[in-house]
């Protein structure tokens, strides 16, 4: 069992605890307004909710909040020139992307514009021969498989400057949808739809699939004047299954219209979903209500999983297919994949760690980079995510390829710029992008010694005298007493819950630990405690918790509460996040 804390693997507390900040004042008055318990006005208050009206809003998000469309810069650009398409039945290809915001991204449009009548084709690039995005290769074949009179990208294409030029020198129209970050140098198709150029927050947290959902939205407002036949009976609530599924995916932030669509989302993925997201659902063992923890590791990573290991079509086929014989086939060719990318992961991961820990010293080495020989490019960029969660620093993972050349995937820690870190590191690599949180890039392997050096010195004169510790954010302080069914109730109303948005973290103190604490899991991985205060007996689980030696007297403790429905009891629980000694 890995130590949570490497500083003192067996030491509480794990993390280092953070309050939230809130005034009280605020908070009471929200509660009031609202007739809504004080500590979860507090969160509201936490989360930035500042007045009872967008508190309100907040607890309940309308799709009428959802703004105009044509708000994107460019939308009227890209609405006309579909409508003129649609109009003359000229082709049309919808140009993805293989991970599960671009595939959602592409079965919406794709099946929107197919249900207005259009001439509508599909292309997704591949990971290992193409690369990301709207590359040259990937153009050239989409260009010779579809002769496309109109190119519209979903979840890309922003920077890939020199594609579209040789598109529109050959004369195809080029309409991009993306949400990444704009480089110095865009493209210039017919028009650009991207969040990012706009000043509303509201609309610069969507993922692809909602910038696509967006298109369509304006689309279809506009075709009912231009074109009537081609919007009639058609309901765009019907995708906002695709909306939730890609942007919970793709940990898009659940703030302004994220919120609103994901919530609406989640609720059509429930009882009556389509039938390839139902049958994803029963392959996974989903049953019920959908959640964000759901999608964002049951059903997403099965998604991914198709582009990561072989094709992105595997499931872009499974969420437009309506046979269900062809829906459970799919699906269980995706959770094939995905245990398979488990397995190829897990193996990285242990070579990645072994690596590290044979010159591991905690007090020199802040900055790792681990490379290996032909390890799987699909799955390097999650070994990264688990390396920065085992050790709190960030991370790069490299596979070679057996010709000189390795290709890596990083994921930093809060404060550490992992893409100014690369940009310090040019010199030294082929190519390199990304963002703060999460890079990429490209290697020769007699330069990896030297960019290992140089990384760890970047990041050591950054992170060296730091406490290590993951943060834990700390929403509310409570008693033991007041965790009852009407706060919990009341909590869900902040679901969705992810990122930006993450579940309410609850503090209690002075808690006693009644009867004897049980380790349970392989090797005793994770801690049972039933706990304690006046008349208030909870039962508790710490995941991961099971090795640490649990202090004498009372505990102070952080946790989220649960619904334990094993065997249909439906008792609350308390999730431990982290304990440590009252005092």
């Amino acid at each position: 069992m890995k130590a949570v804390d490497p500083l003192n693997p067996l030491s509480l507390p794990c993390k280092r605890w953070v309050d939230v900040e809130v005034d009280a004042d605020v908070a009471a008055t929200i509660a009031d307004a609202l007739n809504i318990a004080l500590p979860l006005a507090r969160i509201l208050v936490g989360r930035g909710f500042c007045d009872p009206v967008a508190a309100d809003a907040f607890l309940h998000p309308l799709l009428s909040q959802v703004g105009d469309p044509f708000e994107l810069p460019d939308m009227d650009l890209a609405v006309a020139r579909l409508i003129a398409a649609l109009r003359e039945k000229q082709r049309i290809v919808v140009f993805g992307d293989y991970d599960a915001d671009g595939v959602t991204s592409t079965a919406l449009l794709s099946t929107v514009l197919t249900r207005m009548g259009g001439n509508i084709a599909c292309f997704l690039p591949s990971r290992f021969e193409d690369g990301y995005g709207l590359t040259s290769g990937a153009l050239e074949r989409c260009m010779a498989e579809h002769a496309p009179a109109v190119i519209v990208t979903v979840d890309c294409g922003t920077n890939s400057a020199d594609s579209v030029a040789v598109a529109t020198a050959a004369g195809v129209d080029v309409i991009v949808t993306d949400h990444h970050e704009p480089a110095e140098v865009c493209a210039k198709p017919l028009a650009l739809i991207n969040p990012m150029f706009s000043e509303l927050e509201s609309i610069r947290v969507l993922a692809g699939v909602g910038v696509a959902f967006k298109l369509c939205h304006a689309l279809i407002k506009q075709a009912r004047e231009d074109l009537p036949e081609a919007a009639e009976g058609i309901d765009l609530r019907e995708w906002l299954d695709f909306v939730a599924l890609g942007t919970v995916a793709d940990v898009a932030l659940l703030r302004g219209e994220n919120r609103i669509l994901v919530r609406h989302g989640l609720k059509r993925m429930g009882a009556g979903a389509r039938p390839g997201l139902q049958a994803l659902k029963d392959v996974a063992k989903v049953k019920g209500e959908v959640s964000g923890y759901h999608v964002g590791f049951v059903l997403g990573p099965r998604i991914n999983a198709a582009g990561r290991l072989a094709s992105g079509h595997t499931a872009l086929d499974l969420l437009v297919a309506t046979e269900p014989d062809t829906c459970r086939a799919l699906a269980q060719e995706l959770d094939d994949a995905n245990q398979e990318r488990r397995t190829i992961e897990d193996a990285i991961r242990v070579e990645a760690e072994a690596q590290i820990d044979a010159t591991f010293d905690e007090s020199e080495q802040f900055g790792l980079v681990a490379a290996g020989a032909d390890w799987h490019v699909g799955t390097i960029g999650i070994v990264a995510s688990r390396l920065v969660g085992r050790y709190q620093r960030p991370s790069i993972v490299i596979g070679l390829d057996g010709k000189g050349g390795g290709r890596g995937s990083g994921r930093s820690v809060d404060g550490v710029d992992l893409v100014a870190l690369l940009d310090a590191c040019e010199d030294l690599l082929e190519t390199h992008g990304g963002h703060a949180m999460a890079a990429g890039l490209n290697i020769r392997e007699e330069n990896l010694a030297a960019f290992r050096e140089r990384f760890n010195a970047l990041c050591s004169s950054q992170l060296k005298g730091r406490d290590l510790r993951a943060v834990q954010r700390v929403d509310a302080w409570v008693s033991l007493g007041e965790v009852d069914r009407e706060l919990y109730d009341q909590s869900l109303q902040l679901s969705p819950c992810g990122m930006g948005n993450p579940k309410p973290v609850w503090g209690a103190r002075h808690v006693q630990i009644a009867g004897e604490p049980r380790r349970v899991g392989k090797d005793g991985a994770h801690l049972k405690l039933l706990l304690a205060a006046g008349r208030t007996q909870l039962d508790a689980i710490g995941f991961g918790l099971g090795p640490y030696v649990l202090p004498d007297g009372p505990i102070d403790i952080l946790f989220e509460i649960a619904e334990d429905t094993y065997r249909g009891h439906g008792a609350l629980q308390l999730i431990l996040k982290d304990l440590a000694p009252s005092g």
